[in-house]
């Protein structure tokens, strides 16, 4: 029965599973039956939500063999088990006699674990995690404008690129269509996802977020230099209502889309089904427009417009220095906490009020400076070959702008390295502040996060990062040489002889169907590390190598068994080989939220496919259409026999025939 096989006695009852004794370890450490709420799984983690989670016991927990890390999400505590996760979920449940509930009621459960910030917190990160990519591309965009039309490095630094080539002149003109479309339109964005997120209808939504920067309103970034008897209004006789745009406000369409949620629920709830067809959408879109430039619009541009002036006073004030340094020292908390999606939104009102913002260049310096203290580790931990297979990857994600690899897997795992990164950040901090450093949008994190720089600041910006790099490396390696971190386990090298052993004793010729691995899908090939998931970039589940789509098809890469499929989910499947390797293909990022909707198994478990075979349809639309991104990663989490294993990125692949990975 596959890897998760029982021994049954003569009265046909259940003595022993593979997992079972990890299964009750792992109950009794999570703090016993009493303690688990609520219990589900997806294609690699068991997701647990706990009464009290302070009784987990999260480092034995994370010393178990099968368990291959651990974090706390939202209000649930997740275990890493890897693909063979669904055979020991049922040997959990067997051993816990809990029963197992959907992945939505579990959500539910652990609503219950959030205190009221943290549930609005959630609702804001749920609200832009849609519009994430967006925001950054096009914080890349304006970066790259910045290069070509504000910096001086021609005829004797007296001329921008823009100025002596009318072709980037063409393209810096062009690229803002699609800045302006990120930045200006962001309302339609938001409204878009607060209607998604709340589950009603979403072109309403988009229908009221163009209401908020139709071209018939005043643009918002010209009023403030608009004399207010120059302001068009609609005229109703007894009253008027100035007719003012909120391009690139947050607040005004948070809370016109929250209105509109409320406004269709109510109508929904109370008019006939035989004519709620017309009433709901009509009655709801018109009052939430009223509401919206009446009443929602002034009052949310005001709280918008103190919140960004109380923060940009801080940041400019007398006291600038206290508020840089304790900004860049609780920044890293804050992502634990989830609270840091908060700034998204006083980022966003910053550049809308001041034309720019402090608050990022800083976010992106904590960012270098957590990665620099996995760097100190790195070096700490050079003679540690197991620990580099996590350090490196998480390392190179955190300088790229993705902390969670090197926050959760490297550095709260020692405590120190984060509060190095976290002394660090601080001081970076200061002298960012210090030089007045803006940034003129939200880009990518890390290193790159010089691109949404202003050209004048860029170079502050750098000296800035290099102390955010140099602190953080430097207080790390000595605090961990004290403490003896760069000594190579006992059990290491232990380990390390009879892999060795093994090595030795494997056979010498491999099966040549099983030496390649071809391409999944047609698409460009990517590292994990690029994948930007907590848990694949950091290669937890294990190594392998991911794809952007371009079809909707996924193929085997090589002939194989199929051991694990998702019946709910549909968007994942583990193959096994003969030389005992396990591969686990994984369609999109948290893609198992869409249960299945847009997903069609191809194939049985159990089956055998050969290299080429079909395995899932995936609707790409559906996916986009949900807020996922449909990223594919094939994930080897079990090598066999095979040695050698080498993984080939950064080239267009056409599924069944480009090579993708090679093993000896």
């Amino acid at each position: 029965m596959g890897n998760g096989f029982h021994v049954y006695n003569c009265k046909g009852g259940i003595i022993m599973g593979k997992y079972t004794e990890d299964a009750r370890e792992l109950l009794a450490l999570v703090g016993g039956k009493e303690n688990v709420a609520a219990v589900t799984h997806c294609m690699t983690r068991m997701r647990f939500v706990l009464g009290d989670p302070k009784k987990a016991d999260v480092p034995k927990i994370e010393a178990m063999k099968v368990v291959k890390g651990s974090f706390t999400q939202a209000g649930q505590f997740q275990v890493i088990i890897g693909n063979t996760v669904a055979d020991f979920y049922n040997d959990f449940v067997a051993v816990s006699g809990l029963e197992g509930v959907s992945k939505d009621a579990v959500k539910s459960a652990a609503t219950a674990n959030q205190n009221v910030l943290q549930r609005a917190v959630a609702v804001v990160a749920e609200i832009f995690a849609p519009l994430i990519p967006a925001i950054i591309t096009g914080g890349l965009i304006l970066g790259f404008r910045n290069c070509i039309d504000q910096l001086y490095l021609f005829e004797n630094g007296t001329k921008t690129l823009v100025e002596i080539s009318q072709f980037w002149m063409g393209m810096d003109k062009f690229l803002w269509l699609i800045g302006e479309a990120v930045f200006h339109m962001l309302p339609v964005g938001i409204c878009w996802s607060v209607t998604k997120k709340m589950g009603t209808t979403q072109m309403l939504g988009i229908v009221l977020g163009l209401t908020l920067v139709s071209g018939q309103l005043l643009n918002a970034y010209a009023v403030a230099g608009t004399p207010p008897d120059q302001i068009p209004v609609w005229d109703f006789g007894s009253f008027s209502i100035h007719m003012i745009g909120y391009q690139a406000q947050v607040l005004p369409a948070i809370l016109a889309a929250l209105t509109l949620v409320f406004l269709e629920k109510f109508f929904r709830r109370i008019t006939p089904q035989v004519v709620s067809m017309i009433v709901v959408p009509f009655c709801s879109l018109v009052l939430a427009v009223i509401a919206a430039h009446f009443v929602l619009g002034p009052i949310g541009w005001a709280i918008g417009s103190a919140i960004s002036s109380v923060v940009y006073s801080g940041i400019t004030g007398s006291f600038q220095v206290v508020f840089a340094a304790v900004f860049g020292f609780i920044y890293a908390p804050l992502v634990i906490t989830g609270l840091h999606h908060m700034t998204n939104a006083i980022d966003l009102q910053l550049i809308a009020d001041y034309h720019g913002t402090m608050l990022w260049p800083m976010i992106a310096l904590s960012n270098i400076a957590q990665g620099s203290a996995v760097l100190g580790m790195i070096y700490l931990q050079r003679k540690n070959a197991a620990a580099q297979e996590v350090n490196v990857p998480a390392c190179v994600s955190c300088y790229l702008g993705v902390t969670e690899p090197a926050i959760f897997g490297v550095n709260l795992k020692y405590y120190f390295p984060f509060l190095c990164g976290m002394t660090g950040s601080a001081c970076a901090a200061v002298l960012c502040v210090s030089m007045g450093t803006t940034a003129n949008a939200i880009g990518v994190g890390g290193l790159p996060g010089i691109l949404s720089i202003q050209p004048t600041f860029m170079l502050s910006f750098a000296m800035s990062a290099a102390i955010a790099i140099a602190v953080p490396f430097i207080l790390t390696v000595i605090v961990g040489m004290k403490r003896g971190v760069g000594a190579v386990p006992a059990v290491d090298a232990a380990a390390t002889e009879a892999e060795q052993a093994a090595e030795m004793m494997s056979p010498d010729v491999v099966p040549e169907s099983e030496r390649e691995m071809t391409a999944f899908l047609d698409g460009q090939v990517i590292p994990l590390s690029e994948v930007g998931d907590g848990v694949f970039s950091e290669g937890i589940v294990g190594p392998g190598v991911a794809i952007i789509p371009t079809n909707d098809v996924l193929y085997s890469p090589v002939s194989a068994r199929v051991t694990v499929t998702m019946d709910d989910s549909r968007h994942a499947v583990g193959l096994s080989l003969s030389n005992g390797m396990e591969i686990l293909l994984h369609v999109g990022l948290d893609t198992v939220a869409m249960q299945g909707d847009g997903f069609e198994y191809l194939v049985e478990k159990d089956a055998f496919v050969k290299r080429g075979d079909p395995l899932i349809r995936f609707d790409r639309a559906k996916i986009a259409a949900a807020g996922y991104r449909d990223v594919t990663m094939c994930i080897i989490t079990a090598p066999g026999e095979a040695q050698n294993i080498a993984y080939h990125t950064g080239m267009d692949a056409k599924a069944g025939e480009t090579v993708v990975i090679t093993a000896e």
